[in-house]
């Protein structure tokens, strides 16, 4: 559940910052934006993977590049399900959905990158690290 709220928090960020550059994206007011960013996490997390692997023919021939067009038509039907979130025409999914995978991507890593540094100072849990030579062998 967390990882749902964390989503629906930086796709927040990536649709607010692509409603006021893509033209024909917006939204109403914050109440909107809060239940978009929502659902478009959900459906990016439930959804999104069944799509993926339905059309997985479509992604391997095009390259990857069919995922936009997916990620686009999760967007469009994000603004059918959420009153006050308007996504106008194909162009504005499209353009929409690529900046918007770009910016939560970056906010992604940038969290990532944040618990990571943590863990790794921190030991994990509660846990110290073994004295030098000690820890665990890997055989290849």
């Amino acid at each position: 559940m967390i990882g749902i709220l964390w989503r629906a928090l930086v796709l927040a960020a990536a649709i607010f910052v692509a409603a006021h550059l893509v033209p024909g994206l917006r939204f109403d007011g914050y109440w909107a934006l809060a239940w978009a960013s929502l659902i478009l996490a959900v459906l990016n997390t439930f959804v999104r993977p069944v799509l993926v692997l339905l059309s997985l023919g479509w992604v391997v021939v095009t390259l990857g590049l069919f995922l936009v067009l997916l990620n686009a038509f999760l967007l469009w039907l994000t603004s059918k399900l959420v009153p006050g979130f308007h996504v106008d025409g194909f162009w504005a999914a499209f353009f929409g959905a690529i900046l918007i995978s770009l910016v939560s991507g970056f906010l992604g890593m940038i969290g990532r990158t944040k618990v990571r540094a943590n863990v790794a100072v921190s030991g994990g849990a509660g846990r110290t690290r073994p004295p030098e030579g000690k820890g665990p062998v890997i055989d290849i």
